[in-house]
Formats: structure tokens, sequence, C-alpha cells
């Protein structure tokens, strides 16, 4: 029986984007559904009316939402080219520190970023080099989080991978430097340079003129 994969996102999102990177990794046909989310679809209402976000994975009809659990979806059903460990041990560290980019060292970059006033971006900046350093020392001498291969939470690390650069650039603050960071760096060189990765990132100058836009009304409504 032919499948059918379906993904509701949107082009600017990296959790979108970090599905569309595993299906592109394990060579899954799927049909994209932009979404606008200032008028979300009937579509995205119906396949996620608890979040009403993306992005939304639909398999032959069901809904599958939120990007983490949809990845580890992906990887259970579709069993080539794994992106977590077969170890259980292993899978559970993988699991972790997903969770922490997702939970604490993103969020800690965009908030020096972008969000509330000097004394509290300078705040936000000292945590997110904390959070940071966490992630340089796990990487240690591999080429990805996952080893050799691109795993889970170099998928998840697509925020930092790229789109921090795209914010520092767009509010002029510098966290992710090859001084302080050169393995981070270095991994973020490899990620966004491989193929099925680099297809799946939205355009850097369209995105750094939305977020330009977007901090640009976050700082004239202070």
């Amino acid at each position: 029986m032919d499948e059918e994969v379906l993904l509701l996102g949107s082009w600017g999102s990296p959790f979108s984007r970090r599905v569309e990177m595993a299906l592109k990794l394990k060579g899954i046909e799927y049909r994209y559904i932009e979404e606008d989310l200032t008028n979300k679809s009937p579509s995205l209402l119906k396949y996620n009316p608890v979040h009403k976000k993306v992005p939304v994975l639909v398999h032959n009809g069901k809904p599958v939402v939120e990007s983490l659990v949809i990845l580890e979806y992906i990887d259970e059903t579709w069993k080539d080219h794994p992106i977590l460990p077969k170890d259980p041990y292993e899978r559970a560290h993988a699991r972790f520190w997903a969770k922490f980019i997702d939970e604490k060292s993103s969020i800690a970059g965009f908030k020096a970023c972008c969000w509330g006033e000097e004394k509290e971006r300078e705040k936000a900046k000292e945590e997110a080099f904390e959070k940071l350093q966490f992630l340089e020392n796990e990487l240690k001498e591999k080429r990805f989080f996952g080893g050799e291969n691109i795993g889970l939470v170099d998928i998840t690390g697509n925020i930092i991978g790229y789109w921090l650069g795209v914010f520092e650039e767009a509010s002029g603050v510098k966290l992710l430097t090859r001084e302080k960071f050169p393995k981070l760096c270095n991994w973020a060189d490899e990620f966004v340079s491989a193929s099925a990765i680099k297809e799946n990132l939205p355009p850097r100058d369209k995105l750094l003129a939305t977020l330009r836009r977007r901090l640009g009304g976050a700082n004239a409504s202070k």
C-alpha cells in the first residue's frame, strides 16, 4: 500500500525544517504544505487542535505533533539511516541533549539576542555562554553529536547551527564565536554543509530580513 506523508510547516521555522531534514536524510517522499500562521488553515486546526502550531506530520491520515516527537516517530517508522542510537543508554543520552537544546541553550541564546531590557539581555548572554559550553564539552572530538553521522541531537541543534547566527546578525549580539566555542563552530560548518541539511535551510537573506522586521517591531514597542 502506498504511504501518504504530509508535512504542515512554515518556511522560517527551525522546528518545521528539522522534520524536513529527517525526512530527507531517510529518503522519505512527502508532500509539504506551507502554513500561514497569521491565518491558520482548517487542516492545521484539525490536525493540531491543542497547540495549533507547526510542524504537523500526517502519516496515512494520522497526525503527529511536536518536532521532537515527530523525529522519534519518523525514526521508529522508517528504519533506514537511523537518527537515534540502538543502545538504550545512548538513546536516552541523545534525548537528554535534544531536550537540553530546545529547553535551555536555544532559549537563552534568543533571549540574549532579542528579548527584554539591556540588563536582562546581558544576564541571558552569560547564561547562553554557559549552555553553549555544555554543548562544546559534549562534542568532545566527535564530528557530529551523533558521532560520524548526523543524528537526533544534530538535527535538533539546527536552531544553533543556523538560526542562532541569523539572530546574532539581526540583533548585533555575538555568542557563538570560534574563540570561545571552536568545536561547536566546526560542527555548525559541517552540519550546514551536509546536502540533506543544506537543501532544507531557509534562504538566509529572507530569514534575516524577517527577523530584523520582528526585532524592530519589538524594540519599537518598548
